[in-house]
């Protein structure tokens, strides 16, 4: 039986230097590992005493990995926290109407799309839980397999419509539910987008997409998005945001958290931020994903 787990970086915003990315269009793949990275060695990390022989002043004191149950927590519903949930008070510094707050699911190659119903649910609900909010104002999702072409021409995906209408079904129920104001998708380009908007009752209000290899957007699209009332926005994301080699290597061989023979499959990703209104600033970032261990 498989068991699952709950990978967080916490605000990046508050990290150290390691964690916040440095150039402005590294990728998110990167931002994601190592702020999970600096936020396990801060909670796993323990401050040895100073010995009665030791030196008072000396310029550094000498560290310690904590063992993985002393710094993670196995919860009632069986998931396992990596780390443990702070006992520090979760949410935002002033009042929710000064926020818009925007979360970009990525649903994971490999990972059966019948999941995505749970996945989406759980990732918002893990980001109300977060921030201490009780919802957001956009969430983006992200399809495997899909990418944009700079001259508007879909790129084949293994997935047909179905499947992305249903699990946008699950994005509309949040929406009825109030638990999301807007929805937006990724790498929708034009024949996509005519192909999903008439099979919804929840029009996406933004489409987000990776343009790789130049700065404009494609007319057709332009002119579709702007028709519909649809925002583009761009982005630099990496569409596989979290490899199964690169979670193993993280969560197994540095931290050592599961059994050498454990086989980690990444199921999703979130990234969500949220922003001041009225100053344009970042007050808090971070990631939240899910996995699980056989």
């Amino acid at each position: 039986m498989a068991s699952r787990c709950i990978l967080s970086t916490g605000n990046v915003m508050t990290a150290g230097a390691e964690v916040i990315r440095k150039p402005t269009l590294e990728k998110s793949n990167t931002e994601l590992v190592n702020s999970l990275r600096e936020n396990f060695k801060a909670a796993s990390s323990s401050t040895l005493p100073l010995s009665a022989n030791s030196n008072p002043v000396a310029t550094s004191i000498p560290e310690t990995r904590l063992a993985p149950g002393d710094w993670t927590k196995l919860g009632s519903d069986g998931v396992l926290y990596v780390p443990a949930e702070s006992s520090e008070p979760h949410g935002l510094a002033e009042d929710r109407e000064e926020y818009d707050v925007t979360v970009k699911l990525f649903y994971l190659p490999g990972v059966p799309s019948s999941s995505r119903c749970t996945h989406t649910e759980e990732a918002v609900r893990l980001v109300c839980k977060e921030l201490g909010i009780s919802s957001i104002d956009l969430l983006i999702v992200s399809f495997p397999g899909i990418s944009f072409d700079a001259e508007d021409e879909d790129i084949s995906s293994e997935e047909d419509v179905s499947e992305w209408v249903r699990t946008y079904r699950t994005l509309e129920s949040l929406h009825s539910a109030k638990k999301i104001s807007r929805i937006g998708l990724a790498e929708f380009g034009t024949t996509r987008l005519s192909q999903l908007l008439p099979q919804t009752n929840v029009k996406p209000s933004v489409d987000q997409i990776n343009v790789r290899d130049c700065c404009v957007v494609p007319k057709p699209l332009i002119l579709y998005a702007k028709e519909r009332g649809i925002e583009l926005l761009t982005h630099n994301d990496c569409t596989d945001i979290l490899p199964v080699g690169t979670l193993r290597q993280l969560v197994v061989d540095e931290f050592g958290l599961f059994k050498t023979d454990a086989k980690l499959v990444p199921q999703w990703v979130v990234k969500y931020t949220a922003v001041i209104r009225s100053r344009g600033v970042v007050e808090n970032k971070g990631y939240i994903s899910m996995a699980e261990a056989h």
